[in-house]
């Protein structure tokens, strides 16, 4: 975590100076705000990488002679199939579309994205997923 919060904090460094020879240069102000806003965001996560690195133990890729099996193991748990997120792609794309098209289509959106929402949340409460 150490590497990524030093990352971070030189990228806010330069975004910083981008800013202000952006700002200078071009007189624009959207996009001068737009790299300030951007130096901030990469203050706050290189900090609190930096932050957090003091507090935790060092990971292998702070270490320079670690190998690439040193910080293997477990991932995590990723659901082997399910059919929710295809429901709430075609309902979001329908209400997005109800933006451009008409206000009517939410009513054909709105049950979509409930049901898909609905069966993601509870996906391995019941069925043939229940015990994992």
């Amino acid at each position: 975590m150490k590497i990524q919060g030093k990352m971070f904090i030189w990228l806010s460094v330069f975004v910083l100076i981008m800013a202000i020879v952006y700002g200078w240069w071009s007189k624009e102000p959207a996009g001068t705000t737009a790299l300030f806003l951007a130096f901030g965001l990469c203050i706050m996560i290189g900090y609190y990488l930096a932050f957090t690195a003091r507090r935790v133990d060092a990971a292998a890729q702070d270490n320079k002679e670690a190998d690439v099996a040193d910080e293997a193991g477990e991932v995590g748990f990723f659901s082997p199939h399910s059919w929710q997120p295809l429901s709430l792609a075609v309902g979001g794309a329908l209400a997005f579309l109800a933006i451009a098209i008409g206000w009517w289509l939410l009513y054909f959106s709105a049950p979509l994205l409930l049901i898909g929402l609905w069966g993601w949340v509870f996906e391995y409460y019941r069925g043939e997923n229940q015990t994992q």
